[in-house]
Formats: C-alpha cells, structure tokens, sequence
C-alpha cells in the first residue's frame, strides 16, 4: 500500500495506478477505523481495479463544542487494517492540502433543504463541511466509484444529491450499516460509552426494530411509529434528539402513497451520541 500525503504525490501515483483504464474506486474516512469501514474497502475491492482511501478528521463538519479535538485518532492502527484489507493507495492529507487558503476561505459546497433537517438541525453547518470537503476530495481522487456507509443515511443522500447536483462523473454507492452482534451500529464514537451505556446502546437499533414492526403487522401510523419509539428510547436513559419516520428516496415526511420508509434516530446515552436508521417497506 502506497501513503502519501500531498495532492502532488497522490495525482502523481493515481496516474500510475489507473494506467490502462482500471476502474478507481475511493472510501473517504475519518480513520479510527473498524469492522465497518473495512467492509467498504472490501465491496470497493469488488467495485474496482484500484482502491483509494483517504483518512482526514475535517475540522469544518464539526460545530462548536463537538469532539473535534477529541476525536480519536489512531494512524498506526488504520495503515495496519488498511494494508490488510487491500487498500492500494492511501491519502493522509494535513490541512493545508485540503484547503490550501485556510478553511475560513474554502469555497463551500451546501445541499439546500436536506442539508438543514434531522442531524442538520442540531448540528448546523455540519452537512455543509461534510460535503465541501467531500467535493473537494472528489476532485482530487477522481473515483468513478465511490462508497459510503449507510449508518450515516442522511449524509450518504446528501453526498448522492451533490454529485448529480454538480455534474460529478463518479458513481455513489450506499453500503448497509455493519453491526455488533448485538445490533449496535458500528461507530468510531462508540469507544465513547461506558460499560453500563454500551449495554444499553442496542436498545436504539431495538426501539427502530420494534417502530418498523409495528407499522407492518399493526398499521400504525408514522407518527405513532415515532411516538412509541421516543417513549421506548427515553425509558432506556436515552436523551432524544428526534427519532422521525420518512421516506426512503429524499427524507420527506411520508405521504399517504408511500410505501418505503427509513426510521431515523439521533440520541444521547451520557456525552456520546449515536445516530441509527433502519429501511423497510410497509407492506
């Protein structure tokens, strides 16, 4: 595996590795890597001739007060899993390679609408900085296939919008949310929770598993849905930030002909927070 850490070095053995016409495929990361992220480097292993990852904690999609400078950082340990998982080149950008005039300068790049609900509305300017510094990896790697995890549903809609939106000759690609076996979406912030709130944290994926159900088999409606998902989160020792029903295609509130949801669900268990969703079709 080949780590660079300058866009001169990265278009310089890009070039290389994409000779012949081989299919490029990238998974941007903000390392601490776990089972999850190793799953996308294995499906863009069979998307592709040639893997990129890139691994950069970017300061703009982090408001003030967030874990910016908390965030885990682990380089070692990601270069070893990323070797192992077939990675053929890596990018390790410092800031000034990302955005060179300094990040109160960087042209921004914002998905309006989208952008400012579920997450967005507790995290304002978050999707913003995700998609300005995806974007701009974007034009640096030049993918024609591009994964992201589907645990983040909202931000793998927005970075799907902005590639249409812009023209981007790159092909996005959803992965499912990878689990413990307790149902607990794999997160890097999950390091975060004690031992009593990591036993606690299946209960979020469970309150999606139960709201889903009961939409099935009891035809209950999408705000009943999220009423008795609330209720069940906030008994757990969960501080809600929302849990909302919508539709699968753009995050609408759902309509009465609509048959493809995804329930959504953003909550604090002590100074962690975990995001989840879960895609079903009322049948």
């Amino acid at each position: 595996m080949i780590t660079v850490e300058t866009v001169a070095s990265l278009k310089e053995h890009l070039a290389r590795l994409r000779s012949g016409g081989k299919r490029v495929a990238f998974v941007p990361t903000m390392g601490n890597l776990h089972a999850g992220h190793l799953h996308l480097m294995q499906e863009a292993r069979r998307q592709a001739q040639v893997v990129v990852a890139s691994i950069y904690v970017n300061p703009l999609q982090f408001g003030q007060g967030e874990d910016f400078d908390a965030y885990p950082r682990t380089p070692a340990h990601d270069k070893t899993a990323l070797l192992a998982a077939g990675v053929d080149l890596l990018f390790m950008p410092k800031e000034s390679e990302i955005y060179p005039r300094g990040r109160e300068a960087q042209t921004c790049v914002e998905v309006p609408g989208l952008s400012d609900i579920l997450c967005g509305a507790f995290r304002p300017g978050h999707f913003r900085g995700v998609t300005t510094v995806v974007n701009r990896l974007f034009n640096l790697v030049a993918p024609d296939v591009a994964l992201f995890g589907k645990k983040d549903y909202q931000q793998w809609l927005l970075v799907c919008l902005m590639a249409a939106d812009l023209g981007m000759p790159v092909e996005i690609i959803g992965v499912d949310t990878v689990r413990d076996p307790d149902g607990l979406a794999m997160s890097s912030r999950n390091h975060y929770l004690t031992p009593d709130e990591r036993n606690t944290a299946p209960r979020l994926y469970a309150a999606l598993c139960a709201a889903r159900d009961r939409m099935r088999h009891q035809k209950i409606s999408p705000a009943e849905a999220e009423e008795g998902a609330a209720r069940a989160l906030k008994a757990a020792g969960f501080r809600l930030d929302y849990v909302s029903v919508r539709r699968c295609q753009d995050l609408a509130l759902p309509q009465p002909d609509d048959r493809k949801f995804v329930i959504l669900a953003a909550a604090w268990l002590g100074r962690t927070r975990l995001i989840d969703n879960l895609e079903f079709e009322w049948e």
